[in-house]
């Protein structure tokens, strides 16, 4: 479509110049994320204000023009390509952190910021945000919690929905609300700040978060456990989380992604069944203790070695094994195909041995990684040709088929967007399906925003 010179004619006083472009090259830059879709939007708005924002989605329910949310595109799922074209919102000019208050433990952010800078800021108060997807240098605040994007740490600490207290938004109607608190506890009416997190600009375009934040612990420590086999490291998972010490991360690395990384990455990436690298954080006085309690579980049936790092130079010689797998897998197939499906911890055992045998029925190459204390595996299919990615596709079918047999879900971080939406009736019932239709119409009721993602 192309955009009404009505509607342009409306967005330009709001839109300064430079804030607005309909050139060709810079749509084509809005175009596509790291999922490798790509549909060319109308226009490329870049907002610095919420009262922007608030404008923008008036004049295009007015018109009915699309409008997608877009952070810096790091998403997988193709959750913020512009498939029915309309206006990309890109918010990297709102990117000021509008407080840091470590008193109430909280920070105030506009969504642009980047989660690498947040971290930076927040250090000097000793402070973190537990969040920290792979792409956090590069990755906004908006689009973690767009996503609910979490990464290793969310073990102990959990994702972006526990760790914010309240939003600024815009709703598909052009009003603008805010929701949730200042405060750490809260019950007063319904929970919209949760809802609105993982929802993929579907519902409202955040212009504002307010973070929950953690004190930064004193002391860390890192463990690296080989294993015979894929299923001794997943018993060992289970064993690690049914023990009371939480570790702050606890990353599976099966023997293909193992063989893979050592490929790329030189001897110090180890060949065995399975890997574990396990992370302990705490204060020093209490840290050997915990680390104790961690290395005593993760010991058992298939273990070949154990080793805690003593120093940061060891900490990261034993993280160079799952730093070396994503440029790794680019060598092997620049069209993969990378899933983050969840199961309860105790049936990760089930869940690694049966993707070993779908890899095997289908004849396709699959690596297998992740946040394994929480159950949340990155399976990734690498198709090399043609032929290798039609299999592929069938056997992701199954996948998610296995996955939900195992009481599990599509996805723990990615988000559903455009790749999984099709599989989403195998994970919710009709009703349930129902319910969210019913509230993204009370959201957006003209279905301006991010038209064909995440609800098939």
């Amino acid at each position: 479509m192309n955009l009404p010179d009505a509607l342009l004619a409306a967005l330009r006083p709001h839109f300064p110049e430079g804030s607005l472009t309909t050139e060709m090259g810079e749509r084509l830059s809005y175009a596509y994320d790291n999922s490798r879709r790509n549909a060319l939007p109308d226009a490329v708005v870049f907002p610095t204000t919420h009262e922007q924002v608030e404008a923008l989605v008036q004049h295009c329910r007015e018109h009915r023009v699309p409008v997608i949310g877009r952070g810096r595109g790091t998403n997988t799922t193709g959750a913020t390509v512009p498939v029915g074209g309309g206006v990309v919102v890109s918010f990297e000019r709102m990117n000021r952190i509008v407080r840091i208050d470590p008193d109430n433990r909280l920070a105030i952010v506009e969504p642009g910021v980047l989660n690498g800078d947040l971290q930076q800021a927040l250090k000097p108060h000793g402070f973190f945000w537990p969040p920290d997807p792979s792409s956090s240098p590069w990755c906004s605040i908006g689009g973690n919690l767009a996503c609910n994007s979490a990464g290793p740490r969310t073990v102990k600490y959990g994702s972006p929905r526990e760790n914010t207290l309240g939003l600024r938004a815009v709703a598909g109607t052009g009003e603008g609300f805010r929701c949730g608190t200042y405060t750490s506890k809260g019950a007063t009416g319904y929970d919209l700040t949760r809802l609105l997190i993982g929802s993929e600009g579907t519902l409202a375009l955040i212009t504002e978060a307010t973070l929950k934040l953690t004190p930064k612990p004193s002391s860390i420590r890192t463990i690296r456990a080989t294993y015979r086999d894929v299923t001794s490291a997943a018993h060992a998972v289970a064993r690690i989380m049914a023990q009371p010490v939480t570790p702050c991360a606890l990353e599976f690395i099966d023997d293909v992604a193992l063989k893979l990384a050592r490929d790329y990455g030189g001897d110090s990436v180890p060949l065995a069944g399975a890997m574990l690298m396990i992370e302990v954080d705490g204060e020093a006085d209490t840290l050997p203790s915990a680390v104790d309690a961690v290395t005593r579980a993760a010991r058992g049936d298939g273990l070949e070695a154990l080793r805690v790092a003593e120093t940061a130079e060891e900490t990261q010689a034993l993280w160079s094994a799952r730093k070396a797998l994503s440029p790794a897998q680019r060598t092997i197939s620049p069209n993969k195909i990378n899933e983050d499906v969840v199961v309860p911890v105790s049936r990760l055992p089930e869940l690694v041995d049966g993707i070993k045998a779908l890899s095997k029925k289908h004849d396709v190459f699959i690596v297998s990684f992740g946040h394994a204390g929480n159950g949340n595996l990155h399976v990734n299919l690498l198709p090399r040709d043609d032929a290798e990615r039609e299999r592929a596709h069938a056997c992701l079918a199954e996948v998610f088929a296995l996955v939900i047999s195992l009481d599990g879900t599509l996805s723990g971080e990615h988000g559903i967007g455009l790749v999984k939406k099709e599989f989403m009736p195998l994970a919710l019932q009709p009703n349930t399906l129902q319910l969210m239709r019913n509230v993204k119409a009370a959201f957006d009721p003209d279905g301006i925003l991010n038209p064909g993602k995440l609800l098939p």
